[in-house]
């Protein structure tokens, strides 16, 4: 191994033991097969748990959220519907434009767990809408900024007690980035990016599901330990240029469509992953073809690919970041049990992510 790659008897005091005891006692294989498989875990499919019963704080909604991002025209909308607000659209048309589409072939991002969240957390949920936090007192994620820029292995120092075996991950980011990274970037800053990519085994939740969690239902305090990484990661995607605007899909098995009527604010605080494909909703592993669902149409302005830094590297999956704040635009009810929501994405007034630097952009240069 890389000498520059081993987190092993630093100066931290940090050591990543080379054999790892999982919850089932078995071993881990040439440092790459991770056992402590949990049976609620599929292959392509993570869930997320919301609750949006204000009236009991006790129930807990599993909720398969889906993020998808594709031509909109080309792929999901074949007659070239609009969802501007400009018409009020054909639900003929609609059903026959949704028929065409569920006969396309299956996509490639069956492998990737993250574009479906996992927030399934011990305990009561917070109860608000996890999915437009707009009114939530949560306050703008600032702070971080500060720190300094450290080695991936450093920065993940203060989660070793927060993340299960973070640091097996974080040397497993390591080895799997190369020695010259693509768009400018650093070894460290990098595998930052691969480690949120990382679906970890077993009953343990990823690094992503813990920090998205975090973002979106815990006081700014309590982020404080991540802010070491998210210096890095930040750092790492404010790097990367942003991708041409275009039309981002994120579904949930459920119809929110009343909490969203037009002209109101929607922030989206975690980090949210997208796919370049549309043909992953064809997948019942996803949103299926019946059943509750929404589909949130955005029109995105400054996500980040991230595919040549993805342990998915086969993948085009698309990042926006947290605070991405958006205005709903219309709503449809494109079949009886399929609720499509238009959100257009603009800059916010108040700063809702620090900038990583001085000088970095995290929205396209204007003028």
């Amino acid at each position: 191994m890389n000498s520059r790659r081993q987190i092993t008897n630093h100066a931290e005091g940090i050591k990543v033991e080379q054999n790892l005891n999982t919850s089932n006692n078995e071993e881990i294989k040439n440092g790459q097969q991770l056992t402590d498989h949990d049976p609620e875990i599929q292959d392509k499919l993570t869930v997320t748990v919301l609750n949006d019963n204000e009236s009991d704080k006790q129930q807990q909604m599993m909720l398969a959220d889906v993020d998808i991002r594709g031509s909109f025209a080309k792929e999901f909308n074949p007659l070239g519907l609009q969802l501007n607000g400009a018409k009020t659209l054909d639900q003929n048309e609609v059903a026959i434009a949704l028929k065409d589409f569920d006969n396309t072939k299956d996509n490639h991002m069956g492998q990737n767990r993250r574009v479906v969240e996992d927030f399934i957390q011990e305990g009561i949920l917070n109860t608000r809408n996890t999915f437009n936090d707009i009114l939530a007192d949560i306050g703008p994620i600032v702070g971080y900024a500060s720190e300094p820029l450290l080695p991936l292995y450093k920065a993940c120092a203060p989660l070793n007690g927060i993340i299960q075996n973070i640091l097996f991950y974080v040397q497993s980011a390591l080895e799997e980035t190369s020695e010259q990274p693509l768009d400018g970037l650093t070894i460290d800053e990098s595998a930052a990016i691969r480690l949120y990519t990382i679906e970890w085994e077993g009953s343990h939740q990823s690094l992503y599901s813990k920090l998205n969690y975090t973002l979106k239902t815990a006081s700014r305090e309590e982020l404080r330990p991540y802010f070491k990484y998210l210096k890095l990661f930040v750092t790492a995607l404010a790097k990367l240029p942003c991708t041409p605007p275009s039309n981002i899909w994120r579904g949930v098995t459920k119809d929110l469509s009343a909490q969203f009527p037009p002209n109101t604010p929607v922030t989206w605080w975690s980090f949210t992953s997208c796919t370049t494909t549309l043909t992953v909703l064809e997948n019942n592993i996803y949103l299926g073809k019946t059943g509750n669902r929404t589909l949130f149409s955005v029109e995105a302005i400054n996500g980040r690919s991230i595919r040549a830094h993805s342990h998915f590297n086969s993948e085009d999956e698309v990042l926006l970041l947290p605070g991405t704040h958006m205005v709903v635009q219309s709503r449809l009810d494109a079949a009886p049990d399929l609720h499509i929501i238009h959100l257009k994405q603009v800059i916010p007034e108040e700063v809702l992510l620090e900038p990583p630097f001085e000088g970095a952009l995290l929205y396209p240069k204007t003028g």
